[in-house]
């Protein structure tokens, strides 16, 4: 059975918004998997290139890492709904 896909074929709902997070806080991606490295989560520099090319999916884990290192909700991060 196929994987499911985002209307416009992506592999995940949280690219576009989680490139927006890292880009207002004038972060490489680099910077934020050492970041994610150092609060021990093992998220590297290529997983999130391929989550904000929409070219991986996405674990509940890592969207709880990535809600817990930018202080938003999961709603934002799935829906861009704010809190």
């Amino acid at each position: 059975m196929p994987k499911p896909r985002t209307e416009s074929g992506g592999k995940n709902l949280i690219s576009k918004r989680l490139a927006k997070l890292r880009q207002d806080r004038h972060m490489s991606q680099r910077d934020l998997a050492n970041k994610l490295q150092l609060a021990g989560y093992d998220i590297d520099k290529n997983v999130i290139t391929r989550i904000e090319t929409d070219k991986r999916y996405v674990s509940d884990l890592e969207i709880k890492a990535f809600a817990d290192i930018f202080q938003v909700s999961y709603d934002y991060l799935i829906d861009g709904k704010e809190e």
